[in-house]
């Protein structure tokens, strides 16, 4: 279902105070209710959940993974009271505190509606293809009108963080579309871990996970192309082979010296400074933002190289 453009949501954008600022560690209770909302559209309402096994087992293959994962028998809140997983995983989006398992939750959610919900059998529906992608298109539209910082990225079939729409649609949206190609596997395993990590604030991990995603956009190309280097190639190594390559033309060389310093500088030396080489007798505080910036680096980077291999 499309969202409806009501007269007081409207008069909110027009007076300016539609949220511009995102959050991350707040799921305010509309938004809970729109996503259940949607959930029983395209995976089915407890109606559809008593007459169909094929609801009955997308919802209890969803609760039993986060039990599972969770190392418990029931998601909180617990209650004795309840029939069913469909009312067990809606009360759990509903109550629980912790804004990640509810985006946890979100995300298998999201995995079911986007294979199973598809097919035509599922609800007896001639239109489920295209109610999947509605109610993965309007999940991403509440999560934006509530400014929270998180979107559902079907190429990846993940949750991700966003720090703001333009970085993610020009630079880290094409980035998973890219890496989406069975050619660019560890690259992409690499990248989405340090998303991961990134959202669950180990900006260490994040930044280490960032380097070696390059490094493999690096050594994916090489390989390609058949250029020799080290087992051992650091990031430095890597970064020279494509330039000694021409990579990038000679002729365009001077205009891409600043390029060349944030590849080879960059995201390496936050690596080096920050998480790579043991902290030291103090610890070392990386800053949220610095990590965001590291990754959003990285992103660019990786379609650029893609770009200009694609140009050779």
């Amino acid at each position: 279902m499309s969202p409806v453009a009501l007269f007081s949501r409207r008069q909110s954008d027009e007076r300016g105070l539609s949220n511009d600022v995102l959050r991350y560690d707040e799921m305010p209770e509309p938004l809970r209710v729109q996503i259940v909302h949607i959930f029983n559209d395209v995976l089915g309402s407890e109606t559809d959940y008593d007459r169909r096994v094929s609801v009955q087992n997308a919802y209890g293959a969803i609760v039993a993974t986060l039990r599972r994962e969770y190392g418990v028998f029931e998601l909180p809140p617990s209650t004795r009271r309840r029939r069913n997983t469909i009312t067990e995983l809606r009360e759990f989006i509903l109550h629980e505190f912790n804004v990640e398992h509810v985006l946890d939750a979100v995300e298998l959610a999201c995995r079911v509606i986007s294979v199973h919900s598809r097919d035509h059998s599922y609800l007896g529906r001639y239109d489920g293809p295209s109610r999947a992608v509605s109610a993965l298109d309007e999940l991403n539209l509440r999560f934006k009108q509530h400014a929270v910082g998180y979107r559902y990225d079907v190429p990846s079939k993940q949750v991700v963080r966003i720090d703001s729409e333009l970085i993610h649609s020009e630079v880290i949206k094409p980035a998973l579309a890219l890496l989406a190609d069975p050619a660019y596997r560890g690259v992409q395993e690499e990248f989405l871990s340090a998303y991961e990590h990134y959202r669950h604030q180990r900006p260490k991990e994040a930044l280490v996970d960032a380097l070696k995603s390059l490094e493999s956009m690096a050594k994916t190309i090489a390989q390609k192309h058949h250029w020799e280097y080290s087992a051992k190639a650091t990031a430095k190594h890597l970064f020279d082979l494509l330039f000694e390559k021409e990579l990038i033309p000679p002729m365009w060389a001077s205009q891409y010296t600043g390029l060349r310093s944030m590849l080879e500088s960059g995201v390496p030396t936050a690596r080096n400074r920050l998480s790579g080489h043991g902290q030291g007798s103090e610890v070392v505080d990386v800053p949220d933002h610095f990590v965001a910036f590291a990754l959003h680096q990285t992103a660019a980077a990786i379609v650029f190289l893609a770009d200009a291999e694609r140009a050779l």
